[in-house]
């Protein structure tokens, strides 16, 4: 029999593989990201924030603004640089150059990989021939932070929620489509399931995210599901009211974003009404003139968009509404660009952005006659905002004096010389915050992702500066 000093010691075992990360883009390429860097913890992988140290580097791309492209291409250059080993995903990943190449390839032949969007199984295949992980039966199949929701880089209290990919509009602008493909929803029963395991792990608002959030389910029909054992529609009215069930049980609030104007999110207005969800809608109108609705290919005309917000603030006297618009679209003359501006004075849009049209490679709206010049595009743009920016500071006046509910997002000492926190008419990160003053009672503290009661006393900017209760 072999004593215990004559055995070796154990070999120290080796850290594990490390990949940074970086993901640029809007919240549905982050949950692109959050799933891929579940699969990467669920298999043993480090995962960072940044490149300093990693064996290999992924970048997860936006390509549907010019803008977006040089941040993705020079973000790429930057991994490149700094350490060589880099794989590319995203939107950018499935667009094509003038010469129908793949446009990082061109740019950047020395990446490893390239993919489009929601590629979570292409990713991985690239980083295990790249970057294999050793077998880890301690790590591999971890439980992650939030369970069946997996890894989020949003903060802990937040996060969003995507329900379906791809989009079945053929937005003449747009080129979405192209690289995510049409239209798929994800199964309500998951849906459903990542929800509360959120929930569970101390997410207190959800932002309900996709291309078009109003056609959940129209590709299957609204075909029945399952969720607790019951029977569940396919439908956004039967999935938000899931959402409102789930998020009550943990004092939570849900929030939808991408809602497209149609007939059926009439039936979403009385849960907002009733406080079961936040009443607030991200409605991309995008124009108001029938004409320039029509040269986008979008549906709705601007009269059906205004009647329909005054029926929905009827219902739901509380409903924000934000928005974002284009000037200087191909063909716009100057009697449809007044009739934007008349638009947003007569909608009250609480929050609204603009972008001055911008051409995008393979976008049909650039064979549109009338292109206008660029700093055409660019003036209509700033009047825009500042009509835009004058209904916003108006409608964030009447809030002085009123008492609301917000969530801290930020407090420094447990909020004793004041916090950053947003009220229901808030998402993060795209609308205004709520400055909380020092309380005058020296006993109040605020925690992030707690909800508290404020006073507004005051307005700065796009902003509230509110008073601890």
């Amino acid at each position: 029999m072999t004593s215990l000093e004559t055995l070796a010691p154990a070999a120290p075992r080796a850290a594990p593989p490390k990949v940074g990360f970086v993901s640029l883009g809007c919240p549905k390429a982050l949950t692109d990201s959050e799933l891929i860097l579940t699969q990467l913890s669920a298999e043993g992988y480090q995962t960072s924030k940044s490149f300093e140290g990693a064996d290999l580097v992924i970048v997860n791309t936006c390509g549907f603004i010019d803008d977006a492209v040089k941040e993705s291409l020079d973000t790429i250059g930057e991994a490149l640089a700094a350490h060589g080993k880099v794989i590319v995903t995203g939107c950018l990943g499935a667009r094509d150059d003038e010469q129908g190449g793949n446009l990082v390839r061109n740019v950047h032949p020395r990446v490893l990989a390239v993919t489009g969007p929601h590629a979570t199984q292409e990713v991985m295949d690239a980083v295990h021939l790249h970057l294999p992980k050793p077998h880890d039966p301690f790590v591999d199949l971890m439980p992650v932070p939030m369970g069946v929701a997996g890894i989020k880089l949003t903060p802990r209290h937040y996060a969003y929620l995507k329900i379906s990919e791809g989009c079945n509009h053929r937005c003449t602008f747009c080129i979405i489509p192209s690289m995510r493909g049409d239209l798929v929803s994800r199964p309500i029963g998951d849906v459903l399931n990542e929800a509360r395991a959120l929930f569970e792990g101390g997410v207190k608002e959800l932002l309900v995210i996709s291309q078009d959030t109003s056609a959940y389910g129209v590709d299957v029909s609204y075909r029945m599901g399952f969720w607790n054992g019951q029977p569940i529609k396919t439908r956004l009215l039967e999935l938000v009211s899931a959402l409102a069930d789930v998020a009550q049980e943990h004092g939570a609030w849900v929030r939808l974003h991408y809602v497209y104007p149609y007939p059926s999110v009439d039936q979403i207005l009385p849960l907002m009404a009733t406080g079961r969800i936040l009443p607030y809608l991200d409605v991309p109108f995008q124009h108001s003139h029938p004409d320039v609705l029509r040269r986008m290919k979008r549906p709705a005309s601007g009269e059906r968009n205004l009647e329909r917000l005054q029926r929905w603030r009827e219902v739901c006297p509380e409903l924000v509404v934000r928005s974002t618009f284009i000037a200087g679209f191909p063909g716009e003359t100057e009697a449809e660009f007044e009739d934007l501006l008349a638009f947003i004075r007569a909608a009250q849009i609480d929050r609204a952005g603009c972008f001055a049209y911008s051409p995008v490679s393979g976008a049909a709206a650039n064979d549109i006659p009338g292109m206008l010049a660029p700093e055409v595009r660019e003036e209509r743009r700033a009047r825009f905002m500042a009509v835009a920016e004058a209904v916003s500071v108006d409608k964030l006046r009447q809030r002085v004096g009123a008492r609301m509910q917000v969530l801290v997002d930020s407090a420094p000492g447990l909020g004793r010389k004041g916090a950053i926190a947003r009220t229901y008419a808030d998402a993060p990160e795209i609308d205004g915050v709520v400055r909380i003053l020092p309380p005058e009672k020296a006993s109040k503290t605020m925690r992030v992702g707690e909800f508290t009661s404020v006073h507004i006393v005051d307005t700065q900017g796009h902003d509230l500066v509110a008073q601890a209760i």
